[in-house]
């Protein structure tokens, strides 16, 4: 199982990025696919999930709501994460995981590194 988050890069406030979550090795319909951080000297923080179920539930952080967007491409097993009107506290190593629910994780993947400038 492979998770492969690309996709980050440095910004100014304001700026947008799009991650992108490359999943290989699992069936993806079967899997629910969130997206995390963690900031230097902070823990890990669950930012943004997308349920597999037929109705396509997604979760969002409180800080991000409204400025992030969870989506995701079936055909190219690829959840992408919109990042709009990024702040310096958006700034962390962002990664991906897949899990039997939002709330329960089994594969995790790499990260790739956000740096958002003021």
């Amino acid at each position: 199982v492979q998770l492969q988050a690309s996709g980050g890069g440095s910004v100014q406030a304001g700026g947008s990025l799009r991650l992108s979550c490359a999943v290989s090795g699992l069936t993806f319909d079967d899997y629910d696919i969130g997206w995390f951080r963690q900031a230097p000297g902070k823990e890990r923080e669950g930012v943004s999930c997308i349920s597999r179920d037929s109705d396509g539930i997604t979760y969002y952080l409180d800080s991000v709501k409204g400025r992030f967007t969870i989506s995701s491409d079936n055909a190219k097993n690829t959840v992408y994460l919109q990042m709009n009107s990024l702040n310096a506290q958006d700034t962390a190593v962002y990664c991906c995981a897949a899990g039997s629910t939002c709330f329960t994780y089994n594969y995790w993947g790499q990260g790739t590194l956000v740096t958002v400038s003021s």
